[in-house]
């Protein structure tokens, strides 16, 4: 009797391990392609043709889930969790955007802001770097990401030399896109 229930134990601890595994190598690919359209389209007007969209499904998974129905305490909406303020500042160089609150529109302002964000980060270079700067800044504030690497000062503009100075919150969103475009990537250990 002993033995059957150890052996029951043992297979339940394997079972939970296997579909921990699995929801660690979720991958963006893994998801619904509900939205994909939006993210792609708009990837390539903000990013060009060679930019990978999946950047930004990654995001708004980090975001929101993709739920176009998600609501922040602080206020954000959408699948791309936009404060209103924000959206408002991007509507008047966008005046096509319509609602805050429809998948397309908040897709679409959410990559334009990114783009907006990864413009202004000159000193890491173009690619994974620059872009991982500018989701910490779309998490954290642009200001708050800039002062913090002012004082890090890493010879290489690095996001690993500045991701342990950028509050909790900030570091996990910006790994969590990471394992979610590349789910070899070490899970978050602090």
């Amino acid at each position: 009797m002993r033995g059957i229930l150890l052996t029951s134990i043992l297979l339940a601890e394997v079972i939970i391990e296997s579909g921990a595994l699995a929801a660690q190598k979720q991958h963006v690919d893994d998801w619904s392609d509900k939205y994909d359209s939006h993210f792609r389209k708009n990837s390539k007007h903000y990013f060009g043709p060679g930019f990978d969209w999946r950047w930004f499904k990654a995001q708004a998974i980090a975001e929101s889930g993709l739920d176009p129905d998600a609501k922040s305490k602080t206020g954000a909406r959408g699948i791309m969790q936009i404060l209103p303020s924000t959206y408002r500042d991007i509507k008047k160089k966008n005046p096509q955007f319509r609602d805050l609150q429809t998948p397309r529109w908040n897709i679409a302002a959410g990559i334009y802001y990114v783009r907006r964000l990864y413009s202004k980060w000159r000193s890491p270079p173009a690619g994974d770097e620059r872009l991982y700067f500018s989701f910490g800044s779309y998490n954290a504030g642009y200001s708050r990401i800039s002062r913090i690497f002012k004082k890090v000062e890493p010879p290489e503009a690095s996001w690993k030399l500045v991701e342990y100075h950028v509050p909790g919150q900030t570091r996990h969103y910006v790994r969590r896109i990471q394992r979610l475009m590349n789910p070899e990537e070490p899970e978050d250990t602090d």
